[in-house]
């Protein structure tokens, strides 16, 4: 279990590669049978359309080979964590915004744009899982490996958004699932520190949040569960609270097992 008090948690760089190549190629092959028509619908995100999300999505690739193209900094920078990035990304929304609305307007083919972008990313991709690598990063500088991650998060989000958005499936690698359920759980435990409530997410991740008494043995007296792609939804704000709870889709017991005041935790 993790909390926030204890020390970060780490990724294996074996298992984050091939999950980064695994979910760029379902996003592609989702991308692959995409109609112009399905690429104007709407994305789900304000804005946005479908082929605003892909050019996003490419952007997201893009940005392993552009920062790993960048000298590392010297002498290393104090690094920022998972936690923290997760926190902090609805301070560059409008940037985000901006960079998306560009790249769409020379994307031409988005297919085409995934695959270049995957030649790109290609050269990187053992640089990239490397844990002493420090890269250049908007909230200031970070492990290549956590960036890495970041990258899966945003693969994992939006290419659950493109599903949703067209009803084209697009396949979710299992380690990359497992990773980002376990990044935004444990951003929640920075974000509400505490340990009164337990957040379970079989069988990727367990941690204890929100301030209040502090449980030490046998059954925990507030308890919050859900499966992995609902709570990649809760935190990320693709649901709320009040709709998961009636759907069933979450189950929460005890007094403090509220988590509304504290979601989404991506932002």
């Amino acid at each position: 279990m993790t909390s926030a008090g204890r020390r970060a948690r780490s990724y294996d760089p074996s298992k984050t590669r091939a999950a980064l190549v695994a979910q760029v190629g379902a996003v592609r092959a989702a991308v692959q049978v995409l109609t112009p028509a399905q690429l104007a619908l709407p994305s789900g995100l304000p804005g946005w359309d479908v082929r605003l999300l892909v050019a996003h999505i490419v952007r997201q690739i893009d940005a392993v080979g552009m920062l790993l193209s960048e000298p590392a900094p010297d002498p290393a920078p104090p690094v920022t964590g998972l936690s923290v990035w997760a926190v902090s990304t609805a301070a560059i929304a409008e940037r985000l915004d901006a960079s998306t609305r560009e790249t769409a307007a020379g994307m031409g083919d988005p297919v085409a744009a995934i695959d270049a972008a995957s030649e790109n990313l290609t050269p990187f991709l053992d640089e990239a899982v490397r844990a002493d690598r420090i890269v250049p990063h908007v909230f200031g500088a970070m492990r290549a490996l956590d960036m890495t991650v970041t990258r899966l998060v945003e693969l994992v989000v939006h290419g659950d958004d493109l599903a949703r958005a067209t009803g084209v499936e697009v396949a979710h690698d299992r380690q990359a699932v497992a990773a980002v359920t376990r990044l935004l759980a444990d951003a929640l435990a920075v974000k509400a520190p505490g340990n009164s409530v337990e957040v379970r997410i079989p069988p990727y991740a367990a941690v204890q949040c929100v301030e209040g008494p502090r449980h030490t043995r046998g059954t925990p007296p507030n308890v919050v569960e859900t499966d992995p792609m609902t709570w990649i939804r809760l935190a990320t704000g693709r649901i709320d609270w009040e709709t998961a709870l009636e759907d069933a889709a979450v189950s929460a017991s005890g007094e403090r097992a509220d988590l509304a005041l504290h979601l989404p935790v991506l932002g």
